[in-house]
């Protein structure tokens, strides 16, 4: 139980798995990239590793969830916080985003797909600046709205609520959950 250290011959290594454990509950060497909800550690894009969920915030009136599903597939950019820019660079092909509305919607409206793996931004020179295209799955049966989430106790640590400031928001297994039921949605 716990987690164990090796010696490297430099450093001390946190292992995420007992000293002792054996080889099948073991972490491959190559690991290097965990999804957001996921206690492993696997390759970057790996098959093996679970979908991702994240909560994409925008402005209704510059773009909207409708905007996307004329278009088909987008270009999701802008974002310049640097943990914002921290979660899209984790993001992957396949990944599910709830597509949230900002500004006096305040609420949930779609899901949308990650179509591929995050790209340096084409519009900016900034090599810290990225970006990811997504494509609509459909809009939400019911939008979730702020208050909604605010007032749910099964959201308690969601990542809109905590930091609401964010744009690109990871959204745990738990409460992707609960708030696609409270949504009426099914996957």
């Amino acid at each position: 139980a716990g987690f164990g250290r090796k010696w490297t011959g430099r450093i001390i290594v946190a292992l995420p798995w007992p000293v002792n454990a054996p080889p099948s509950l073991r972490l491959p060497k190559s690991a290097r990239h965990a999804a957001v909800d996921s206690p492993f550690t696997l390759k970057e894009n790996d098959a093996a590793m679970p979908i991702q969920h994240w909560l994409l915030k925008t402005e209704p009136s510059v773009y909207s969830f409708d905007d996307l599903l004329k278009k088909k597939r987008e270009r999701w950019d802008g974002i310049t916080n640097a943990l914002a820019l921290k979660y899209l660079r984790t993001a992957r092909g396949g990944d599910l985003a709830l597509i949230y509305h900002t500004g006096d919607v305040r609420a949930a409206v779609g899901l949308a797909r990650i179509v591929g793996a995050p790209y340096p931004d084409p519009g900016h020179d900034n090599p810290a600046r990225a970006v990811v295209d997504i494509e609509p799955v459909r809009p939400l049966a019911r939008p979730v709205t702020l208050e909604a989430m605010k007032t749910n106790p099964r959201l308690k640590g969601f990542e809109l609520l905590r930091l609401p400031r964010l744009s690109f928001v990871p959204v745990g297994r738990e409460h992707w959950n609960v708030l696609l039921k409270m949504s009426s949605a099914k996957l």
